[in-house]
């Protein structure tokens, strides 16, 4: 075998190795993000329109988030929120459609005191995305609800899914105390 065959046997063995590593790579950051981010790493990259731009908004959206200051709320104001929570459902009865307002503002003030921005809706789901990527579908339904109640457009029955929806991601936000 000659000198020049046996350069491009090794560059063709080079560049195969690159591209495998670089293959294996990709695929690595995809998984990383598919479990990261749950059900929401397959509607932002619809949203995006491709895998290339969904994923690189939410390796923005971890970029972003790893700049918070996330904080472990004390026994005393987890205690507090519970209180707070169960104040709203039992007012539920009476006033549906106020106490769906009400658990919204609760849960924007437990994100905001957790140290999560809440500077509107949109920010809000993709800030909570990074962490509660699963349970962001109840805080998109709550919302909606939320939304369509001030018009007087929801009936009892989705106010009461309204709840449910919103007391899952309260429960995951209020009991979510890991250190970061």
């Amino acid at each position: 075998m000659s000198n020049s065959m046996l350069i491009t046997v090794i560059v063709i063995a080079a560049v195969v190795v690159i591209a495998l590593g670089v293959g294996l790579w990709k695929m690595s950051r995809r998984r990383h993000l598919q479990q990261r981010f749950g059900p929401e790493y397959e509607r932002t990259v619809e949203a995006e329109g491709g895998r290339v731009a969904g994923e690189r908004e939410l390796r923005a959206r971890e970029e972003r988030h790893a700049e918070f200051e996330l904080k472990e709320l004390p026994s005393e104001r987890r205690l507090q929120y519970t209180q707070e929570w169960s104040g709203v459902q039992e007012r539920f009865v009476d006033r549906p459609e106020g106490s769906v307002g009400e658990a919204d503002d609760l849960v924007t003030r437990l994100m905001r005191e957790r140290g999560y921005p809440t500077e509107g809706f949109s920010r809000q789901v993709r800030d909570l995305s990074v962490e509660h990527g699963r349970t962001l579908e109840h805080y998109r339904a709550a919302h909606d609800v939320k939304v369509r109640s001030g018009a007087g457009q929801t009936t009892t029955e989705e106010l009461r899914g309204a709840m449910v929806h919103y007391r899952a991601l309260f429960e995951e936000l209020l009991s979510d105390q890991r250190s970061r």
